[in-house]
């Protein structure tokens, strides 16, 4: 049987939207790390004190609420960029601690950023040439990143480094993980809101960075 001429058009048209929703991506996802690493950097500059892990878990989550629920309108730009710039506030207090705490900081930092924009670039092109669907990751992911949530409070309510640092482990995975389900669901017409894919791969590279500048810390930082 031959493809209709409508079955060919709605097949054109699925991918163009794909392509669109995946170029809009990328840039809102280039906006909002330069604007997350600007705020990261003023943090840095005013040696402002690290917040709550609780206060910054009820920010984290009343603003990614919002960013959800206004996704649709104009307004859901204004809350992305207070969202990763919030985040990236928290951040910069992260960096100063490892900056000083460790003789070698600047090199954890900067290696560390180093291997987030090298995973992420090679997963990405991973998911976009082989066109391979991860949509079967999504439940597992959902589970893990839960249980990795859950066990990262406890291990700063008891104080365990071990267990933080396997949780840094797990995250590198999910986030991975995370960062081939976004890419392939964009392929694929699975997100079709740039605005939510954005947030995931902003999210997930964040994840990605932290958990890796604690790793590198554990096993090479010199205090």
């Amino acid at each position: 049987m031959q493809p209709t001429n409508t079955t060919v058009t709605r097949s054109q048209e699925s991918i163009l939207a794909s392509n669109r929703v995946l170029r809009n991506t990328y840039i809102l996802l280039a906006l909002t790390l330069v604007f997350s690493a600007a705020t990261a950097g003023l943090a840095m500059v005013m040696n402002a004190r690290p917040m709550s892990p609780f206060i910054t878990i009820i920010g984290y989550f009343g603003l990614l609420f919002l960013t959800s629920h206004l996704r649709n309108s104009s307004w859901g730009l204004v809350s992305i960029f207070a969202l990763t710039g919030f985040m990236g506030f928290t951040l910069g207090p992260i960096i100063n601690i490892y900056v000083h705490a460790y003789v070698n900081g600047a090199q954890l930092v900067m290696t560390s950023l180093g291997a987030t924009g090298i995973i992420f670039f090679a997963l990405s092109a991973y998911a976009l040439t082989s066109r391979k669907d991860f949509s079967y990751m999504g439940g597992f992911l959902m589970v893990a990143i839960l249980v990795a949530f859950l066990a990262g409070i406890a291990g700063l309510i008891f104080h365990m480094p071990i267990l933080n640092i396997l949780v840094s482990g797990a995250f590198v995975l999910i986030s991975s993980g995370f960062i081939l389900f976004q890419t392939s669901a964009i392929i694929h017409g699975g997100e079709r809101n740039y605005i939510m894919a954005t947030i995931t791969l902003y999210v997930a590279l964040y994840n990605l960075f932290i958990s890796l500048l604690n790793i590198l810390a554990a096993f090479s930082g010199r205090r």
